[in-house]
């Protein structure tokens, strides 16, 4: 198969030069008790200047400690074998020393999440200033004035407010632009960025995409992208490997593969892939939706909120009425108010999804709906009981009534209790039942979530993080809630691992048929599951219908811009759409 680049896939970029690096029967090993056990496999691929060649596969096939050998960025009990030149140069085998002269400088990683790889004690300016310090010898003052020109570069709203910022101040597509600066501070020759864009809103996920497009084509460096996104893969890539168990099953140019994909494994990440306006009865055209938008004479007149007639199911399980939620201010700093006059209501057996960018208030929201904020003005009934002005013991009544599956499983389990006594905690607590008893019920719950019963033994870090996020779905209905909160649970998932979640969700949501509040930044997500989305927008609740008339007919321009971030895995329509949605951002600025 050519795995040469078409010229419609580099006509924004600088033309591809000789090759950055070059890898070549690459073998990587890990030693577990006493064996080596096999994580990559001759693998060979090379990257050229101003060329962006994506590793693509699951957790696990082995696409990041790949990347990572490159750099020698492996662990102590890894073995590592075969060929990485860098121009012309060996890397595998170079002394802790001189590999410290291609960190950084000639070779950079922008990581996957920003909050862990930036150090949370020291201002991203001083880290900034520290690698170009590190690297070029130059004053405390030339590195500042550099550094505050870097985060201008990487289109940071504040460039100097965000230079004597701490990363926690920062919101994510901030933090994710400020490793950008620190990782083109010394203009590398390879950029490798691992999963960039897994945990952003679509909006700011564009922006980051069309940053690193354009970073390749002014610096002429090659890019090295890794991710389980097929959308983002036709968005920003020219050529393709993909992975699987540590081998190179598949590799082509981005148009030949998704085009034409010959292995089956291939074939499957695609099928996989939630498609926005695929979900349901008659497909939605999106393209066609926003090519309206973009061509209309006449503007189109909004009334924030913007509300469609739609038709009631059931009885109301959750409703906002007018609710304000603010967080208080401190010292001179005044109260920010997170939730603005919001009215939703969540129906018996409906499916409810929440969309918005950070900082919209889509958390805040779901996290009044069971307790864990106060409101400060309005009326929020949960289940039956008002919460306008909670107590503890509402709360914990509540809590009976409604459950909720957290983004990131991990985090959200205790790493020292088995997966049995996670899931049988909330029996044991709210209801009072053990033994035996207890016991059956923690195994109808893993049958509930396709697990085997023998997983009740086992401790979180032995399951994969889709399985680690069925147990916490588990949990989460283990008392029978007639109302479910999903904030952000597939977000970090492979896209093979996401679509059995969903259709997991979508299963015990018609069994069990609680209201589900279901709070994503995906539009393609929320298309598979949701009767009707509401769109959130600094607080405020910008519009809210059903699927078809969010996706089909969106009123609101941040529901337009919205729709437009979303890529598909198609890079022919993706460009189209990237074109189309700088002309709806245009259409915006002018506005």
């Amino acid at each position: 198969m050519s795995t040469s680049t078409p010229a419609s896939a580099t006509a924004t970029r600088t033309t591809v030069g000789a090759p950055i690096v070059e890898v070549t029967d690459l073998d990587v090993d890990f030693a577990v008790d006493d064996y080596w056990t096999p994580t990559v496999k001759h693998l060979s691929y090379e990257i050229r200047s101003g060329e962006v060649l994506a590793l693509v596969g699951e957790s696990g096939s082995g696409k990041s400690v790949s990347s990572m050998s490159i750099l020698g960025l492996l662990p102590r009990n890894a073995r590592v074998n075969g060929s990485v030149r860098f121009q012309g140069t060996e890397l595998l085998g170079l002394r802790p020393a001189q590999m410290r002269d291609y960190r950084g400088k000639e070779i950079a990683v922008i990581f996957q999440e920003p909050m862990t790889a930036l150090n949370p004690v020291f201002t991203v300016g001083s880290q900034i200033v520290e690698t170009l310090r590190i690297h070029y010898g130059i004053s405390p003052n030339e590195a500042r004035d550099r550094a505050i020109e870097l985060l201008a570069m990487v289109e940071m709203p504040d460039p100097q407010k965000a230079f004597d910022s701490y990363p926690h101040q920062l919101s994510g597509g901030q933090r994710q632009r400020a490793m950008i600066a620190q990782s083109i501070s010394c203009d590398p020759k390879l950029l490798i960025a691992d999963e960039p864009t897994t945990a952003l809103d679509v909006t700011v996920q564009a922006e980051i995409l069309d940053l690193i497009r354009d970073l390749a084509g002014k610096l002429g460096s090659a890019v090295l992208l890794i991710t389980h996104d097929m959308g983002v893969v036709a968005d920003l890539a020219d050529r393709i490997v993909v992975m699987r168990q540590g081998e190179a099953v598949e590799t082509g140019t981005v148009a030949t593969v998704f085009a034409d994909p010959r292995h089956e494994y291939t074939r499957t990440l695609l099928d996989a892939v939630p498609r926005l306006g695929q979900a349901g009865g008659e497909a939605i055209d999106v393209t066609e939706t926003l090519e309206h938008v973009v061509e209309s004479d006449e503007p189109v007149a909004v009334v924030h909120p913007v509300h469609h007639d739609v038709p009631e199911v059931g009885k109301p399980v959750l409703a906002f009425d007018d609710v304000v939620i603010e967080y208080p201010g401190r010292g001179r700093v005044k109260a920010f108010r997170a939730v603005d006059h919001v009215d939703l209501t969540v129906h018996e057996g409906e499916v409810v999804g929440l969309v918005g960018e950070s900082g919209s208030g889509k958390t805040t929201l779901g996290r009044a709906a069971i307790g864990l904020l106060p409101i400060t003005s309005g009326r929020l009934d949960v289940t039956g009981v008002d919460l306008s002005k909670s107590t503890r013991s509402l709360v914990r009544q509540v809590h009976k009534n409604a459950g909720i599956v957290f983004q990131d499983p991990a985090s959200s389990l205790n790493p020292r209790m088995t997966i049995g006594q996670s899931i049988g905690e909330p029996l044991l607590l709210a209801k009072g039942i053990k033994g035996g008893a207890l016991n059956r019920e923690v195994e109808s719950l893993l049958d509930s979530v396709r697990l085997p019963r023998a997983y009740a033994t086992r401790f979180p870090h032995e399951l994969s993080g889709g399985q680690k996020q069925r147990i916490g779905i588990a949990r989460a209905l283990a008392l029978k809630p007639a109302l479910l909160i999903a904030d952000e649970p597939t977000s970090a998932l492979d896209v093979s691992v996401q679509a059995t979640v969903l259709e997991l969700l979508k299963d015990l949501q018609r069994e069990f048929r609680f209201a589900c509040l279901f709070i994503t930044h995906d539009l393609a997500v929320i298309d598979v599951l949701a009767d009707r989305i509401a769109v959130m927008h600094h607080g405020k609740l910008a519009e809210f219908g059903t699927r078809d008339q969010i996706l089909r007919d969106p009123q609101d321009p941040y529901t337009q811009r919205l729709i437009a971030a979303v890529p598909l895995p198609d890079p022919e329509v993706q460009r189209e759409r990237r074109e189309l949605r700088r002309a709806i951002l245009a259409a915006g600025a002018d506005a």
